[in-house]
């Protein structure tokens, strides 16, 4: 089905969104792993990436978009599942830990494995701190991180919107970061916070997102308390 989406699907959804792409050729060639590690703008993103990758790309995606009621939940089930991404139940434990090693047999096959490190969408269109999980896949399997940067699919699909808009949107793949393999015991943490941060700081450099040293979560509950204290 995936190939159906990028194949029926995409040239319409090319036509809709009129994507500009930059960067291909940092994309690993066929048979070589790869990590893709995007800024997180909309939930679109998941489905401009592989209409623009000339490989699948393999995203995790969060659960409820595979469990909604109806024609919308429906619509997105159908949507995501095409567009090559699997559900990943987010409420932590050994299901997080289920995650990522689903990511690291896919990386493991020779494939490329998509992963948003700020770990949810942004809630004002800055960047925030990614998230070490990306950092660590890569250190443990000896995949390359490729950078991405999104721009414009929060205008083709704000928060809280089903179907997206029209708008362009723009996708620069970055040069890999490349490391050597280690293994998990003798990784320490600031290894894994420094390759994090690098990786954050060229996105930001490519996206031209304002940074923001906190986790999007941590700032969505302090837009939230602020909501409700109606400040």
């Amino acid at each position: 089905m995936y190939w159906v989406y990028v194949g029926i699907l995409g040239p319409i959804a090319r036509l809709w969104f009129t994507p500009t792409v930059k960067g291909l050729e940092n994309i690993p060639p066929k048979g070589e792993m790869g990590i893709i590690a995007s800024n997180h703008l909309a939930a679109i993103d998941d489905a401009i990436i592989p209409l623009t990758a000339p490989r699948m790309v393999h995203f995790m995606g969060k659960a409820e978009y595979f469990t909604g009621k109806g024609i919308k939940g429906r619509f997105k089930k159908f949507f995501f599942t095409t567009a090559g991404v699997f559900p990943v139940d987010r409420s932590g434990g050994s299901k997080a830990l289920g995650a990522l090693e689903a990511a690291r047999e896919i990386l493991e096959e020779g494939k490329l494995f998509g992963i948003h490190p700020e770990g949810t969408r942004t809630p004002d269109g800055k960047l925030y701190r990614g998230h070490t999980g990306v950092a660590r896949l890569a250190f443990e399997t000896g995949a390359p991180i490729i950078p991405v940067a999104l721009t414009g699919t929060d205008k083709a699909q704000p928060t809280g919107t089903v179907f997206p808009h029209r708008h362009h949107c723009t996708i620069t793949y970055g040069k890999p970061i490349h490391v050597d393999k280690i293994a998990a015991e003798d990784l320490t943490h600031d290894q894994i916070r420094e390759l994090t941060d690098r990786m954050m700081a060229q996105i930001a450099q490519m996206s031209g997102q304002e940074y923001s040293d906190m986790y999007a979560q941590d700032r969505k509950k302090e837009l939230k308390a602020q909501r409700d204290h109606g400040e």
